[in-house]
């Protein structure tokens, strides 16, 4: 199977390097992506929005011959479930890191623009939860890769005209909830529920991790990647 890997918010394409070698090995051909305008300067990004991540990935979907499989972790959720909407007949399946399928308008988030751009704040800016498996070394050596983001792209709306989208089958690979207490908590998230109510074939799997899988447990996302893309 053809996987794309997209990181979320700060990272590059070597953030899936803990994750790649074994995809590969076990018959996967992988495309790890950078964004456009991640780690470069405001003065060279300040038009890049959401919607040039989305034509990224897209663009990425039309040179491969066959079917994909889409991962997104984190903020890159949003990018990948939007490309899915633009691609839908490509895309086998859709998988979200710790994250899910975002409805129409939806943002990543609101952080401080520093020079046009949004700096990665640190780990201890995140909730203790999304951190707390993250040791001082992996801290220490994943802060000196993180890379600072245009600005416009965290709270710009998120487009999704159509429903092709909702036919893509999905894993949700989710850090702290099994299935059943997934569904029960997307309830209360308003459009998000109807969202996710709206897609026809849906798994929730428990990693049992904080935020950021690729780093602390890289085997344990792996194993479950390798189990969701069939």
């Amino acid at each position: 199977m053809n996987v794309i890997l997209v990181p979320g918010l700060w990272l590059d394409a070597s953030s899936w390097d803990d994750i790649i070698p074994a995809l590969r090995a076990a018959g996967h051909t992988t495309r790890a992506l950078t964004l456009p305008g991640v780690g470069a300067p405001g003065s060279d990004s300040a038009q890049i929005g959401i919607a040039d991540w989305v034509d990224a990935v897209v663009s990425e979907i039309d040179k491969i011959d066959g079917p994909v499989v889409l991962v997104g972790h984190s903020g890159g959720g949003n990018v990948v479930w939007a490309a899915a909407e633009a691609r839908a007949q490509r895309v086998a399946r859709v998988i979200f890191v710790d994250t899910v399928p975002p409805p129409d308008g939806a943002q990543i988030s609101e952080f401080e623009v520093v020079d046009g751009v949004v700096p990665f704040p640190g780990w201890d800016f995140f909730d203790d939860d999304d951190v707390a498996d993250l040791d001082a070394e992996t801290r220490a050596r994943t802060t000196t890769t993180a890379r600072s983001v245009p600005g416009r792209v965290p709270t710009d709306p998120l487009s999704l005209a159509g429903t092709d989208r909702y036919g893509v089958p999905v894993t949700v690979l989710s850090g702290g909830m099994d299935d059943a207490t997934f569904r029960e908590v997307i309830t209360q998230w308003g459009p998000y529920a109807e969202e996710f109510a709206a897609i026809a074939d849906t798994e929730v799997v428990r990693l049992g991790t904080g935020h950021w899988p690729q780093f602390s447990k890289p085997a344990e996302l792996t194993e479950a990647l390798l189990n969701a893309i069939r």
